[in-house]
């Protein structure tokens, strides 16, 4: 079976108890209901301010962490199904319009790890320290048997070092030896180990240098041209996405709340929220900084244990009406793709 998309993620739900008594708990919403799709060869950057759920979403869609809701599939077929969803992919309900659930589908992610891979934000916590570089980017090739050899595995890993700008005598080395920038492309480099058609890129520059992101970004870059990868890559710097992505997903508190072609949501952004993200990017142009009006965002964000009702961002929004606390706004298309989710804008 294949797809236009390599990756589909429908209403996708990801919620942890809380535990908020001796005995009861109350469902933390970390990802609540979003939906996109990544075509081979493409990037999708994931932006939004910390703790609106992107990493949650990276870490869910492989799996790490059980889904507990919706629907995603890999190349046209199903690998998980929470059972919630109809076969048009829009939630089950009873006659009284609440949610039903049925049967749970799961399948064996092994032969799909060696196709979807992630790079871990903090390339100080994320290797193993009692590994030399040689076994931590070789430990892929173990555990998927991509190997007769040891000289073939050692061939492979060098090559993938070389592939990633190290060095081959940096093999024998362990991991606290190497700066930030270095340990990060061994982490890129034990991705494309099994050589993946698709990585998680969960914040890989935001730990390094600005030198060094540059260079990192770049090097994402050119292995995407080389080996045709397509990237979930998540970020805060907008600057930095806008760089590197097809398309750009914008996120609140669990929610999508616009999405669109990069350079489109960055010269046309609609929603109040990404209006006022891309007014705090910072401008290398001083008289393009100077003319631009800072949009400030009033309040704090909601505890995602006590979610506002309707639209989440209506209490920090000027434009909020009684609708927007009513009712929840869809994810609509504007024009050529370019979805928000808004009743006012």
């Amino acid at each position: 079976m294949s797809s236009e998309y390599l990756v589909e993620v429908e209403h996708l739900k990801q919620y942890f108890p809380v535990r908020t008594g001796f005995v009861s708990t109350t469902p933390l919403k970390a990802v609540d209901d979003v939906s996109f799709a990544i075509r081979p060869g493409e990037t999708l950057g994931l932006v939004g301010e910390s703790g609106c759920g992107k990493t949650t979403v990276g870490r869910s869609l492989l799996q790490l962490y059980q889904p507990t809701g919706g629907r995603i599939k890999y190349n046209g077929e199903v690998i998980y199904d929470a059972g919630d969803l109809d076969e048009n992919g829009a939630p089950r309900v009873d006659d009284k319009g609440n949610p039903v659930k049925g049967k749970v589908k799961t399948v064996n992610m092994l032969p799909y790890r060696k196709q979807m891979q992630m790079v871990f934000q903090d390339p100080y916590s994320s290797l193993n320290p009692r590994m030399t570089v040689e076994d931590i980017i070789g430990e892929p090739l173990d555990v998927h048997k991509l190997y007769s050899t040891k000289a073939e595995r050692r061939e492979k890993v060098l090559s993938l070092m070389e592939l990633v700008g190290l060095n081959a005598e940096h093999a024998t080395r362990y991991a606290h030896e190497f700066s930030g920038g270095q340990r990060q492309r061994i982490g890129i480099a034990r991705a494309l180990a099994v050589d993946p058609r698709f990585i998680v890129c969960d914040e890989p520059v935001s730990a390094l240098d600005v030198s060094i992101q540059a260079q990192v970004v770049n090097m994402f870059e050119d292995l995407q041209h080389k080996l045709g990868v397509a990237y979930l890559f998540i970020a805060h710097d907008l600057l930095v996405v806008n760089h590197i992505s097809d398309r750009i997903a914008v996120m609140y508190l669990g929610k999508m709340m616009e999405m669109a072609e990069a350079d489109e949501l960055m010269n046309n952004p609609i929603h109040p929220y990404t209006q006022s993200l891309l007014s705090a990017v910072p401008m290398p142009d001083p008289k393009t900084a100077r003319s631009r009006k800072r949009i400030v965002l009033e309040g704090d964000v909601p505890s995602p244990l006590k979610m506002p009702s309707g639209c989440p961002f209506r209490t920090r929004c000027r434009y909020a009406t009684e609708q927007c606390a009513a009712q929840r706004p869809q994810l609509t298309d504007r024009g050529n793709g370019h979805m928000v989710a808004c009743w006012n804008k």
